[in-house]
């Protein structure tokens, strides 16, 4: 390393003295030499880097080890030696808001689009969203578990799901990877992410219509990420079938999967992007939808297409201080086979629908974030049959619009504004918001 700095200085104090054309290749030979000084540098780094987190994770399994020796030693029962003997990560996540309709939601309805799974407005006037009980931790050297819990009052009374509960692979070889037991899918940008690191209180009107607000089920994943400086991540997914879009867990459980691909990279110091497209193909066995008490209920295939784009910026990337991002997705669902309206037979369907959402959101300094989306809907007409019910096409494409003004003094805390104008059911709607996210104990770092 010194020798090859000593050569660039020798090669800069007898470059002054040589031709135009001499000079040109002692200048591109400096250049060379200083990128191949970085490259070294850059490697030595990451080794560091690498022999840093296995220091780390080495004297973490020693302290634990330690830590359920000695609770041993002093009289602790056998089987409650405490979290310290695997020590798993635990965080909670508190969430409410406070909600005014210029319409009743109890109401609400897009026509065209029977709301299934979670979709919906959120509850008017105050309320608390569902707190979330997070842990995790590694099990051994080759996989990693996570399970996550929703407390949730419905109706007034109380109610606990598993929202999460996987395995994940951490060491297969060549870049593939592995996750199974309950998770969100890999489809669509939005879909993976927790209602907590959503930028606006509710989800785009396409998730809502199209995925029932978030689309997860029992299921396997594999994942592929290429070994090239271009982020290319490739993966699949197989579900039991058993949540909106799918339903009854078709084909002897095997109801529904996926496929998607992403990629990414970085534009010099201030930028970076990624984008993706995701298939999802479910079959539905007497999938319900629309009213409750009297629903809609459909059986056929349900395939959906999703393309997305997100652009991050933030000055040298400082995050911290000040960022813009832009994010964007489309989607084209088709779905064919056979409706059955309320007190009706089954009617054949085969219907095209659309989907986007578009948003931007800024924070201009430190803890202060200004956010606007757009987002809409549209759909082919199924047919006469149809007519006055649910299912008949708008008289005009279905639109949203909202605003956003949130202050987080930490990583762990936030408030947040909304202001939305919904024109998407049969009357327009205006809403206002507020919302608090708070979480305790331990709260990992947010995808991209």
């Amino acid at each position: 390393m010194r020798g090859l700095l000593a050569l660039i200085v020798v090669t800069l104090f007898f470059a002054g003295f040589g031709s135009a054309e001499a000079q040109e290749s002692e200048i591109e030979a400096l250049r060379a030499a200083v990128e191949q000084l970085r490259a070294d540098y850059d490697a030595r780094i990451a080794e560091l880097e690498r022999r840093l987190a296995v220091a780390e994770q080495s004297a973490m399994q020693a302290k634990r080890t330690t830590q359920s020796t000695k609770g041993l030693q002093a009289g602790t029962p056998a089987g409650n030696t405490g979290s310290s003997a695997f020590n798993p990560a635990i965080g909670v996540i508190f969430q409410g808001q406070a909600w005014n309709f210029s319409r009743n939601p109890d109401d609400y309805a897009i026509p065209g689009f029977p709301f299934g799974g979670e979709a919906g407005p959120v509850d008017e006037g105050l309320g608390i969203g569902e707190t979330e009980l997070i842990l995790n931790a590694n099990v051994d050297d080759k996989f990693t578990a996570w399970l996550t819990v929703a407390l949730a009052l419905e109706d007034g009374e109380s109610v606990v799901e598993i929202e999460e509960a996987w395995v994940e692979a951490t060491a297969l070889p060549a870049g593939l990877g592995m996750k199974f037991g309950r998770f969100f899918s890999g489809i669509g940008y939005l879909n993976s992410k927790h209602s907590h690191t959503w930028d606006f209180v509710d989800q785009p009107l396409p998730y809502q219509a199209f995925l029932g607000d978030q689309f997860l089920d029992n299921g396997l994943q594999f994942r592929w990420l290429a070994p090239t400086d271009l982020y290319m991540e490739f993966g699949g997914e197989v579900f039991q079938g058993s949540r909106y879009p799918a339903g009854g867990n078709a084909d002897s459980g095997f109801g529904s999967y996926s496929l998607f691909a992403k990629f990414g990279g970085d534009v010099g110091a201030n930028s970076s992007w990624l984008a993706g497209i995701s298939y999802l193909d479910a079959t539905a066995i007497d999938r319900p939808s629309g009213d409750e008490d009297d629903p809609l209920v459909f059986n056929g295939d349900s395939q959906l297409t999703g393309a997305q784009f997100v652009w991050k910026w933030s000055p040298n990337g400082n995050w911290k201080q000040k960022n813009f991002v832009f994010q964007s997705e489309f989607f084209w669902r088709s779905e064919d086979g056979n409706y059955t309206l309320p007190g009706g037979t089954p009617l054949l369907y085969d219907v095209d629908q659309t989907g986007w959402y578009a948003q931007a959101v800024y924070q201009p300094v430190p803890r202060w974030r200004f956010g606007g989306r757009v987002d809409g809907l549209s759909t082919d007409s199924p047919g006469p049959l149809f007519d006055d019910s649910v299912l008949s096409r708008p008289g005009s494409n279905p639109m949203r619009y909202s605003m956003m003004a949130d202050w987080s003094n930490s990583e762990f805390s936030r408030l947040r504004l909304q202001f939305t104008r919904d024109e998407a059911g049969p009357l327009d709607d205006t809403q206002w918001g507020i919302q608090y996210i708070h979480s305790i104990g331990a709260h990992g770092a947010h995808a991209f």
